[in-house]
């Protein structure tokens, strides 16, 4: 992939004397590098959620309806999955720390033309645009976090990267949602894009320089599809990622039909709480464990998904499965991630750019068959389809014992 190393003799006869060598192997975490990268990845996936809370406002000066407001979510996604795979074949060539810089600042401009526009054209050019620089980062970050450490704490770092993710869904959006009311949403886009400047200037600090692959070593990106595991690998994201959004994007709807549309926030927390749990648990065990904690994350939340099913009438029972949902789902991201990299080998830039494209294909998708099986069979549905897409998720798993999710 872009983030595995050449063969050093390879590397040195080909090195341009006027490109700065690449960093020392490195012999521990390096925190401040590791942090810089969960915030960029915090970032992403606040970005990419952000309207959801503020929909009513910014349709009011967009002039649109909130149902064409809401698709500023969609088209960020649509961004990424039309352009993950191209860009990532594009900038194979690229200095780590020049793209990375490049992607962050892709949203800084995205998310200030957002907040100063009064078009929906335009801020919908804008969101496409952001979707775009998530493409480029999402491919990158993960392997980006996998080269700053050493190989028997590459799992950790990989967690610790990732872990922006639940921290930008339980913590970030109610934030992001409370600044847009108190202070008006324009608002919350400018912190977002100040939040980015300053990350700008702690990637350029804390970060250290990477080399991309040579022009001779790259490879199509459809032949990772060729590498065993790769495919159950895809496939397991695609499933699992669809099963979370259908029951995610349209959790204050499930809620508000139970009774508790009040007590919303707080589930959030208990879920954004079992997911950092989550994410210290895979940190810590992913190197010796990717099979056995990738079926119990698929356990969990299906066993999350039977409780909201058959006794969401129970309150605290409602609050265990929100629990359980976030001590499975937290990890995720980090071990197929990890997975991806660990199946692709040479290849593990073209199945991260493939991953990070079916990831928004099934949050673009999860988003559409909720609002679907909302209309036809109601919000009670929900989980009952979380268990439906779980069941063939678990078997690609059990069943890929020597590639993709192998026992060691």
């Amino acid at each position: 992939m872009s983030d595995i190393d050449l063969d050093a003799s390879t590397a040195n006869k080909q090195r341009d004397p006027s490109t700065p060598p690449a960093a020392p192997a490195p012999t521990r975490l390096p925190l401040p590098a590791l942090l810089a990268l969960a915030t960029a990845v915090f970032i992403t996936s606040l970005t990419e959620t952000l309207p959801a809370g503020l929909l009513p406002a910014m349709s009011g000066a967009l002039g649109a309806s909130e149902s064409a407001t809401g698709q500023t979510v969609t088209i960020y996604a649509v961004g990424t999955f039309l352009t993950a795979i191209p860009l990532t074949a594009a900038t194979a060539g690229w200095r780590r720390g020049r793209l990375l810089l490049t992607a962050m600042t892709g949203f800084a401009v995205a998310n200030t033309v957002t907040a100063l526009s009064s078009s929906y054209a335009l801020t919908m050019t804008a969101r496409f645009a952001a979707g775009v620089a998530a493409g480029l980062a999402w491919a990158l970050l993960a392997g980006y976090a996998r080269r700053l450490a050493p190989p028997h704490l590459q799992g950790k770092a990989i967690a610790i990267a990732m872990a922006g993710i639940p921290v930008a869904l339980s913590l970030g959006v109610p934030a992001g949602t409370f600044l847009g009311t108190a202070l008006g949403w324009r608002t919350a886009f400018l912190a977002m894009t100040a939040l980015t400047v300053a990350l700008l200037l702690w990637i350029r600090l804390t970060v250290p320089d990477h080399p991309g692959r040579e022009h001779a070593a790259r490879t199509p990106m459809r032949s990772a599809l060729r590498v065993p595991g790769v495919t159950a690998v895809l496939a397991v994201t695609l499933l699992f990622v669809l099963a979370h959004t259908i029951l995610y994007a349209y959790i204050a709807t499930f809620l508000d039909d139970l009774g508790m549309g009040g007590s919303t926030d707080v589930i959030l927390l208990v879920f954004g709480a079992a997911s950092l749990l989550s994410i210290w648990i895979v940190g810590t065990r992913i190197h010796r464990a990717l099979r056995a904690l990738t079926v119990a994350g698929t356990l969990l939340v299906a066993a999350a998904a039977l409780l909201l099913a058959l006794f969401a009438e129970s309150t605290p029972l409602v609050y265990v499965a929100a629990a359980l949902w976030g001590l499975g789902w937290g990890g995720i991201p980090t071990l197929l991630q990890t997975a991806a990299g660990r199946a692709g080998g040479d290849r593990a830039d073209a199945a991260q750019a493939m991953l990070v494209t079916l990831w928004n294909v099934a949050m673009a998708g999860g988003g559409m068959a909720g609002g679907v099986l909302l209309d036809l069979a109601g919000s009670p549905s929900f989980p009952w389809t979380v268990l439906l897409l779980l069941t063939p998720t678990l078997a690609v798993i059990l069943t890929s014992r020597r590639h993709g999710f192998p026992s060691v």
